[in-house]
């Protein structure tokens, strides 16, 4: 029995093995953005810094 394969699948498993280059450039843009360590020392820091937002902004003081 066959898996079903979805239209846009089968096009994008087609699509990257014509362009396999897709693929690297994609990894190396992941490492650029997500694949980041975390300093918890900053994030804590930036968390402590940040001002309570009103519960209605738009209301003059």
């Amino acid at each position: 029995m066959a898996m079903y394969e979805s239209d846009f699948t089968r096009f994008m498993n087609e699509f990257l093995e014509k362009n396999p280059h897709i693929d690297e450039e994609r990894r190396r843009f992941r490492l650029t953005w997500w694949d980041k360590k975390v300093d918890l020392d900053e994030q804590k820091r930036f968390n402590a810094a940040k001002v309570k937002q009103k519960p209605y902004v738009y209301q003059p003081e």
